[in-house]
């Protein structure tokens, strides 16, 4: 057996977004009281582990939930524009209202036709390679540590089917990859040996943001997707 590392992948927490829109890469959406707590509860969780990196997505969102683990930890998070979110011709509609959403603007639709690929936003192989290229780097700062790369759902969830080789092919609300969630990478040297996932801050999870595309913190509870 070689030189055990581990990268964990962090979803950031709840997002201030009353309005539920699909922020994306926008700028200006921040952790909600509910999310900052959520971060805590990582720092608190697994700060006592062999951490010995951090890496973040440029995201408000991302950078705020890396924070106390970086300071439990003592360490500078590098900011590492590959673990951005996905981009998304969908980017700045109000998804509050759920599958009403495309009633309400059936120009929409037009973006449908390839779920493979998909056609309405950034490719999943080019998502998961990007990924992966922040992930590897991560491991060789951190080899024979942790390191910990915090980034969102959708890439998370990308890189995770693609180490598992299973298809792109999947419905949003079928992610397991809830809010402040562990998606964490196993390497034996440099080969993936196991992918374990786990939910340090699950039960701080509003029942209707488990299974959301996105976080929609201060939304009534009827509108959140």
């Amino acid at each position: 057996m070689g030189t055990q590392t581990i990268v964990h992948l962090l979803r950031h927490g709840e997002v201030h977004n009353p309005r539920g829109v699909l922020y994306g890469r926008m700028d200006g959406f921040h952790l909600s009281d509910l999310g900052r707590r959520m971060a805590q509860r990582i720092a608190d969780s697994i700060g006592d582990r062999d951490i010995v990196h951090v890496r973040t997505s440029p995201l408000e969102r991302a950078r705020e939930t890396g924070a106390p683990l970086a300071a439990v930890l003592g360490l500078e998070p590098v900011v590492d524009t590959r673990v951005i979110e996905s981009g998304s011709k969908f980017q700045g509609v109000n998804f509050g209202a759920g599958a009403k959403t495309f009633l309400k603007n059936p120009g929409l639709l037009r973006h449908m036709y390839n779920p493979m690929k998909p056609s309405w936003g950034e490719p999943y192989d080019e998502i998961a390679g990007r990924m992966l290229a922040a992930v590897h780097d991560a491991r060789d700062v951190a080899a024979g540590h942790e390191a910990v790369v915090v980034s969102h759902q959708l890439p998370i969830w990308t890189t995770r089917l693609f180490l598992e080789k299973r298809s792109y092919l999947h419905h949003p609300r079928t992610r397991q990859c809830t809010l402040c969630s562990l998606t964490s990478i196993v390497f034996d040297d440099e080969r993936v040996v196991q992918v374990r996932y786990s939910e340090p801050a699950g039960d701080l999870i509003p029942v209707g943001d488990r299974s959301a595309p996105f976080s929609s913190g201060g939304a009534a509870q009827e509108d959140r997707s």
